[in-house]
């Protein structure tokens, strides 16, 4: 993927006509009525929609807050004492004010703006015609995967398929978010390529929309049409990566297994993601945040050799030969190993970790949407098949579950052990009806919980055009 990052001085899209978020001209920045003028305009503004995805908002702080901290397999981290406001995530106490549900909300409105920019004004530059179709059709993928994160994380929300000149709509109902991510996801799925060249790894792929696609139907409960969807993807030449190590280390990188994933290198001056430096060991590699919990621990079945490859631990010696030892005595003694970058291989201009890739969909999980879906057709067979493929990579036997129910409880435990610390968990909970029941000890409160608020200033700046959330 080019690494041009573009930084355009636009309206935020907060849902609002005031200047609180972006709307803040700054020295350097680009207009967008004289920006998109040119073939390389295009492709800058583009660029912009991937820095996003690497962006702190995106993949550190506000998004565990929402997708890691709230789930049963990860735990604040650190010390007692560092960051303690993380806590009101793990125990579903923050409230219309947090920051961190300001913060998420705030990044992916401007994350959906940078894709509106794109396809409102791209479509009208003389370009290469190839061209500037794919850069819209990738502009859609990702506004399908911004929508999806915020109709997971806080319900309906107001649909913006183009640049406004005001941002004031009442919020759209979840089932009209969703087909306008299937309409987006759809659309792009015709235009854009299978493959790219390594110049351009990283670009949203036929492969990604197609698989982000059958998740998405997945979450609608879509049985068929996500059974569908992820057998094109199977049909496209995917595999599982044999090692499991080897498929979260840089050599892994855009492998076999590689569906949707953030091209994270480290190119001064945009120092990479901290997607890794947050969690890393603390005081060795990191801050050492969002860490394994000891639910988690207990999940993997004996034999499991995802187990010591997601679970690093103080005082251990990895396959690449660091000796862990964490620089705080008070800190958990467990860390995120998916995140682990060897220290030979980080690149000192950058923060640890940097360089990190970001994996959103592996070929694992279109194995595990397969499962699931071919479980609730009546297709056991099928099922079994798929789960025993990510099973038996993990070096374990072929599940023994027979019936539909049983089979169904086998491959929600399989996407917990085979997905852990990627940002799943806690959305599959709620998916699934799961949450009420095991997130009960920690203060979920069925029929609140399963989203969090709409921000309080989101609220007042919509003018009355917003409700708010159950219970907040």
């Amino acid at each position: 993927m080019k690494k041009i990052f573009l930084t355009i001085a636009l309206f935020s899209l907060a849902v609002s006509c005031k200047d609180d978020y972006l709307d803040i001209k700054q020295e350097g920045q680009t207009e967008a009525a004289s920006f998109f003028k040119t073939q390389e305009d295009a492709l800058q503004a583009t660029s912009a929609i991937y820095s996003f995805l690497r962006s702190w908002e995106n993949s550190a702080f506000p998004y565990q807050f929402v997708f890691g901290v709230p789930a049963d397999d990860v735990v604040k981290g650190s010390n007692p004492g560092d960051s303690s406001f993380i806590n009101v995530y793990d125990n579903f106490t923050y409230t219309v004010s947090d920051e961190g549900v300001r913060g998420y909300w705030i990044g992916q409105w401007q994350a959906v703006n940078r894709t509106n920019q794109v396809i409102t004004n791209v479509p009208a530059i003389d370009m290469d015609t190839t061209l500037k179709n794919r850069l819209i059709a990738e502009s859609r993928m990702l506004r399908a995967y911004f929508y999806f994160n915020l109709v997971r994380i806080y319900g309906g929300v107001p649909i913006y398929d183009k640049v406004e000149t005001v941002y004031e709509k009442p919020r759209n109902s979840v089932e009209e978010v969703y087909n306008f991510i299937i309409a987006d996801l759809l659309a792009a799925a015709e235009v854009l390529p299978q493959t790219y060249p390594a110049s351009d790894l990283g670009r949203v792929t036929k492969g990604a929309a197609l698989g982000l696609l059958s998740k998405v139907y997945l979450y609608k409960k879509d049985w068929q049409k996500a059974y569908d969807t992820s057998n094109l993807v199977i049909g496209m030449g995917y595999d599982l990566d044999p090692d499991f190590n080897h498929l979260f280390r840089p050599a892994g990188e855009f492998g076999k297994e590689s569906v949707f994933e953030v091209n994270c290198g480290c190119e001064p001056p945009y120092k990479g993601s901290q997607y890794a430096e947050v969690q890393g060991v603390r005081d060795q590699f990191g801050w050492g945040f969002f860490t394994p919990s000891s639910a988690l621990e207990n999940a993997f079945e004996t034999g499991d050799i995802r187990k010591e490859l997601t679970i690093l631990r103080n005082g251990e010696t990895t396959p690449e030969g660091d000796l862990i030892a964490m620089g705080d005595a008070n800190s958990v003694t467990t860390y995120n190993q998916k995140i682990y970058v060897p220290k030979a291989l980080n690149n000192s201009a950058c923060g640890y970790g940097s360089i990190q890739n970001i994996r959103i969909l592996r070929f694992a999980e279109i194995l595990l949407i397969n499962a699931e879906a071919a479980n609730e057709l009546g297709n056991a067979s099928t099922a079994k098949l798929n789960l025993d493929k990510v099973r038996d990579r993990a070096d374990l036997l072929p599940t023994t579950a027979t019936t539909q129910i049983a089979l169904r409880q086998a491959i929600w435990h399989e996407r917990r052990v085979e997905l852990a610390l990627e940002g799943d968990r806690f959305v599959d909970l709620v998916r699934t009806g799961q949450a009420a029941t095991v997130l009960a000890p920690y203060g979920f409160k069925a029929g609140k919980n399963e989203i969090f608020p709409i921000p309080l200033d989101a609220m007042d700046q919509s003018h009355g055009a917003f409700t708010q959330n159950p219970g907040y």
